[in-house]
């Protein structure tokens, strides 16, 4: 009888939560390839959060780069356990210097990462990082086998994230959700808070629908309308519930954050992407077919960074105060209806 032999495979991406969601299709990417592989993924705690129960995945890492593995010698430790695992074949999406020098810590054959990344010369493999690609198809490439196959986002809430949310749902789970994600990293990224009111307010009375707000504990600062059919989950959900609620939405309305990348797991869900300072060339647009993007396309002035910033360059943020609460509204009834 032939003996198998397991091809070891590690990725290392520690970057935000919507980058960690856009790797799953490399993962499924990476087992089509190579069958008898087996998939260690070092990420942050909330990457580790959001892949748990991934059947693509043999092991995750938390590398807590603020907490045991800070600096330099935080680093040396987990590339040195790594090393021992002796993987063939080392991926790195992450651009970022520690990141580069955790996969050369690995002593692996192997080991890929973009030509663009900080200390690129530590890669025996290096990738081009093509800026017209969405950021899903740029991962893809670190496995070139040429391939028609559309390689979805994945992910997997387990039987007690289901329960949970039918526990905040409170038997009201018949009814149609409107997913409502006001919050993001970066100020410019975030749609006038009173835009989103104005949404909530012009919905809120509807019994036929539930209007679940939701986002981190950073949220639950912002000063949301509440009342009528509006739930606060702000805070309140673990990464994998969360995506087990957006899963269930009619719709999400949301700014150019974790959540757009969240939902574009879920075919069923309508994502109503807003973008202001950031744009479709740089590659974090929804991956989800079912998705309608509002953009000012005519500004000169976009893109103004990559991730958005804590104030408009000039002034006058027209990236986001010109998409009126009307247009997004107009959408929403789309899908729900009208009273």
């Amino acid at each position: 009888m032939k003996r198998v032999v397991k091809i070891r495979i590690l990725v290392i991406h520690t970057a935000f939560i919507g980058d960690i969601v856009l790797s799953t299709p490399l993962l499924r990417k990476i087992k089509d390839v190579y069958p008898n592989s087996d998939i260690t993924y070092v990420t942050t705690p909330a990457g580790a959060a959001i892949l748990r129960n991934n059947p693509n995945i043999s092991e995750i890492i938390e590398y807590d780069k603020r907490g045991k593995h800070k600096g330099i010698l935080g680093i040396y430790q987990l590339g040195k356990r790594l090393k021992y695992e002796n993987f063939n074949i080392v991926i790195t999406p992450h651009r970022y210097m520690r990141s580069s020098i955790l996969s050369w810590l690995t002593g692996s054959p192997v080991r890929k990462g973009y030509k663009n990344a900080d200390l690129s010369f530590l890669y025996t493999e290096k990738i081009e990082y093509d800026k017209k690609k969405h950021e899903v198809e740029k991962l893809l490439s670190f496995i070139s086998k040429d391939t028609d196959k559309r390689y979805e986002i994945e992910l997997y809430p387990n039987i007690k994230d289901i329960e949970k949310v039918d526990e905040m749902l409170k038997g009201d789970g018949d009814k149609k959700i409107v997913v409502i994600a006001p919050g993001s990293k970066w100020f410019t990224k975030k749609w006038p808070l009173e835009y989103f009111n104005e949404v909530l307010k012009e919905l809120k009375n509807r019994e036929d629908i539930i209007l679940a707000v939701v986002g981190g504990n950073e949220e639950r600062a912002l000063n949301i309308e509440t009342g009528g059919n509006i739930v606060d989950f702000r805070g309140k959900t673990t990464l994998l519930e969360l995506a087990e609620l957006i899963r269930r939405a009619e719709l999400i309305v949301t700014n150019d954050s974790s959540p757009i990348h969240i939902a574009s797991a879920w075919k069923n869900v309508k994502i109503l992407a807003i973008f202001g300072p950031t744009v479709k060339e740089l590659g974090f647009f929804p991956w989800s077919k079912n998705s309608v993007v509002f953009q000012r396309e005519e500004l000169k002035c976009r893109p103004c960074s990559l991730h958005g910033g804590d104030k408009c360059p000039e002034k006058h943020f027209k990236c986001m105060v010109d998409i009126k609460p009307e247009l997004i509204l107009d959408e929403i009834y789309k899908t729900i209806g009208r009273e």
